[in-house]
């Protein structure tokens, strides 16, 4: 394992062909977050242009070129191979900030917080997205009502942004890589939970994200969500998590 190093972040954004909205993202971290970074692990997934031939960045930026497209979990696993930091955020390209959270949310941080978040703010919307519940169907569809009744706390957090404490992430393998593009954030947060750790959304920080929503414009997308719930939903880690937040929990 690496020795620590004095920053206490290292940040993992994968691009897919997505050069428009990951300079803006590096730049925003540099403007807000640069003491907070010790180094961000830029991995392009999809052949594009060099995306930093012309940036100059305040922050350390090491750039992995895939062969060939990898899922969610196999490009943020090897990024975190370069990790050398108390703290492994991994960020979506499409996520927005106007302000340092980076800072706070580690502050915010107890010592038995697995993984954090802020609130997220989806286009169009003056309110963050509602906590998540167990990834059921039933909860899948209940979100859609009006009058949904999201948790107190959250079952688990979206892969689009995701603050997880190094030893945590080292500790369960980090994600699991058999998912492919969706399922694997609901996954690590109940092998999170399950091993004693909490999963945390500070509710006064806030990030947006410019949705891009996949699964309604290609179906390739839709089919890979559809089996990943399949893989969720028939895998050891939900139905253990489903049945101890069942019995009851003093944890978040």
């Amino acid at each position: 394992m690496p020795a620590p190093t004095h920053r206490p972040i290292t940040v993992s954004i994968v691009s897919h062909g997505q050069q428009a909205l990951v300079l803006p993202l590096l730049a925003q971290l540099a403007e807000h977050c640069a003491a907070s970074i010790e180094k961000i692990v830029l991995t392009v997934n999809v052949a594009e242009p060099d995306l930093l031939t012309h940036a100059n960045f305040a922050i350390p930026i090491e750039q992995i070129t895939n062969d060939a497209p990898r899922g969610f979990g196999a490009n943020h696993n090897t990024a975190f191979q370069h990790c050398t930091s108390e703290w492994f955020l991994v960020l979506n390209p499409d996520i927005r900030l106007h302000a340092d959270v980076l800072e706070p949310l580690r502050r915010a941080a107890t010592d038995n917080d697995g993984v954090l978040t802020p609130r997220i703010v989806e286009p169009g919307q003056d309110q963050p997205e509602p906590h998540r519940n167990i990834l059921t169907l039933g909860e899948i569809l209940a979100r859609r009502r009006k009058n949904y009744q999201a948790p107190k706390r959250p079952a688990w957090i979206p892969g689009m942004f995701m603050l997880f404490r190094a030893n945590a992430y080292r500790q369960i393998g980090g994600f699991d890589q058999r998912y492919f593009m969706y399922g694997e954030d609901f996954d690590v947060c109940a092998r999170l939970w399950l091993k004693g750790w909490r999963i945390c959304a500070i509710d006064h920080l806030q990030v947006q994200h410019q949705a891009q929503r996949a699964s309604q414009r290609d179906y390739r997308h839709l089919w890979w969500h559809i089996t990943s719930l399949m893989k969720v939903w028939s895998s050891a880690a939900f139905w253990r998590y489903r049945a101890a937040r069942a019995r009851g929990s003093s944890r978040g």
